[in-house]
């Protein structure tokens, strides 16, 4: 029943194209699943092992749009021009960097929220070819996902998989790190070797305004470099109290709101539409990706979770390096079927059922977020970010064919995810205690 739930599930998503949301189309899957094979327990369950991902994920994306009303990215965007001294190469290399940057404390879908547009608003100002704004944004879109395997609150996944696994966020930045290094130098390879002859060798700044003019709200804007150049300082300390992850992004987003709406000062008219910030959040791609865990779940009661048991500890025999390897490559696979962010959450369930030794179990984890953020690039429905991707670029006028990302996702990815997944089993054994 549940795999049957599954599947009219999805064909609902697909139907979007007709005109059908994704959010209603996992609505229905959810609901269906409620009244079959899952419990209302089993659901509850699930809401609240995910639900500290959820709220951090709200909260920063408040935090991003509000920063994006105040005129702050769209300014960092037209600074970029500046520093790339009329080099088109230069400003590429620049705009996927500040984009992996952005996405350390901000996550991977925050910055596709709200870095791909001034991206491309800019690349517009400078009369720059379709090709061209169509290179940059889609290399922005890869090396932010790259970037967001470095720290646990970098991606929703990483953040699922680390309270999942109980592994502190010391130790996963410890083994990540080379991995996200390797992970963006061979995405930045790769993007430049497909698209540089879409890159311009120069441009000129005679079109654009000067980078103060895009501030709105300059006082948002000094107060939101405070506040991001603290978070990583801030998640520290809530991890070290054990505090849960969602109240340093929240207090962060309020604080802001506070400065927004100016509720300091009573007879001062407010820059920023504060219901704006709110109605701009991609509130039914959220619901989504959260009700596709119900549906996931239907499928992990009738022996899903097994299955996958059994297939990862059929891999363990086979050495760390085949091991960490396939391990991505199930992930990926099931992460494009499913979503990523229930589908970190199933193999992880799977992973600690596994009967091989710590060691191994603890690498495969790692495994798995990999291949559930790097693997889920290959279509449009692996990844929440991706999913936001595609609605930015829809709201701009560049309308992108499924099958034709696909087929380049498909040729871009799957060599960055074995690299990646190499470096990990290069790596991994020299942690081990």
């Amino acid at each position: 029943m549940a795999l049957l739930i599954f599947l009219f599930t999805l064909i609902l998503i697909i139907w979007q194209l007709r005109g059908l949301g994704i959010g209603l189309g996992a609505l229905t899957g959810g609901i269906f699943t409620l009244v079959s094979d899952v419990s209302l327990m089993d659901e509850l369950r699930v809401s609240a092992t995910v639900g500290n991902t959820i709220l951090t994920l709200i909260a920063l994306l408040i935090l991003c749009r509000i920063l994006d009303e105040a005129g702050f990215w769209r300014g960092l965007a037209l600074q970029l021009t500046v520093l790339g001294i009329g080099q088109g190469r230069l400003l590429f290399l620049l705009c996927g960097l500040l984009g992996a940057l952005g996405t350390i404390v901000l996550t991977n879908v925050g910055m596709a929220l709200i870095w791909i547009s001034p991206v491309m608003e800019i690349l517009c100002l400078l009369r720059l070819r379709a090709k061209t704004v169509f290179a940059v944004v889609f290399t922005v879109s890869f090396i932010t996902e790259a970037a967001s395997l470095l720290f646990p609150v970098s991606n929703p996944v990483n953040l699922l998989a680390v309270n999942y696994g109980d592994i502190s966020g010391f130790r996963y930045s410890l083994v990540m790190t080379p991995v996200t290094f390797v992970a963006i130098a061979t995405s930045l390879a790769s993007l430049w070797f497909y698209f540089h002859r879409d890159i311009p060798v120069t441009y000129k700044l005679t079109h654009l305004p000067p980078p103060r003019q895009a501030i709105r709200d300059p006082l948002v804007c000094r107060w939101g470099m405070v506040i991001l150049a603290s978070l990583p300082l801030a998640y520290w300390i809530a991890q070290d109290h054990a505090l849960p992850t969602w109240i340093v992004p929240a207090i962060a987003a309020l604080i802001l709101l506070g400065l927004a709406g100016r509720g300091f000062l009573p007879n001062t008219t407010p820059i920023i539409s504060v219901g704006k910030v709110w109605q701009e959040i991609p509130w039914q791609l959220i619901g989504f990706s959260v009700l596709m865990y119900g549906v996931v779940l239907g499928l992990a009661q009738v022996g899903m979770s097994h299955v996958i048991t059994h297939q990862l500890d059929a891999l363990s025999s086979w050495g760390l390096t085949l091991t960490a390897i396939g391990t991505g490559f199930l992930a990926t696979g099931l992460s494009n079927l499913f979503q990523n962010l229930p589908t970190v959450l199933l193999n992880a369930v799977a992973i600690s059922d596994t009967t091989t030794e710590p060691a191994i179990r603890e690498m495969m984890e790692y495994a798995n977020v990999i291949g559930c953020t790097l693997g889920a690039k290959i279509t449009p429905l692996g990844s929440l970010s991706t999913l936001i991707w595609f609605k930015v670029l829809a709201r701009k006028g560049l309308r992108l064919h499924w099958f034709y990302y696909i087929r380049l996702s498909l040729i871009l990815t799957l060599p960055i995810l074995f690299l990646s997944l190499l470096s990990l089993a290069l790596w991994f054994p020299w942690l081990i205690v």
